[in-house]
């Protein structure tokens, strides 16, 4: 039985609410590294995270699958200045991140993390939460 990994995991939290919904949809899969990465978290880049596997010929219809998750995710928010739902996760423009390359380009063996931010596709919003699901900002909105 060939194996083949289709998403990986940084949070042992998200890797199992991803593993359950695939599993109540009837897809056999397992994860991998689960318990290295939880029992010593800074092994997680050494070992590329918590790993979602899966048969191999099942590989396209689960990576459908978490394509319409992700979908579902990102479009749930809505843009706080023009209302629309069409957030995308990207690498956040800026000197910060350009001077983060040119580090990682000299420095091979000491990598340094980008930033990334959610933005808006209509307007450019930019926000470090996807808007609607910060508990801390709804909680400010009530009040």
């Amino acid at each position: 039985m060939d194996l083949v990994t289709v998403k990986t995991f940084d949070s042992y939290f998200l890797a199992n609410i991803i593993l359950g919904r695939l599993q109540s949809e009837g897809v056999e899969c397992y994860l991998k590294d689960e318990t290295t990465v939880t029992m010593d978290p800074i092994l997680t880049n050494a070992i590329g995270g918590i790993k979602i596997v899966v048969k191999k010929e099942n590989e396209a219809s689960v990576l459908a699958i978490l394509q319409g998750y992700d979908e579902e995710y990102l479009n749930a928010a809505t843009c706080p200045q023009c209302g629309a739902h069409e957030f995308s996760y990207i690498a956040k423009p800026g000197i910060t991140n350009f001077l983060t390359a040119i580090t990682t380009t000299l420095f091979g063996s000491y990598a340094l993390a980008t930033d990334y931010v959610y933005q808006c596709g209509k307007c450019g919003y930019e926000s470090e939460r996807l808007p609607g699901f910060d508990t801390d900002e709804n909680n400010e909105e009530r009040n």
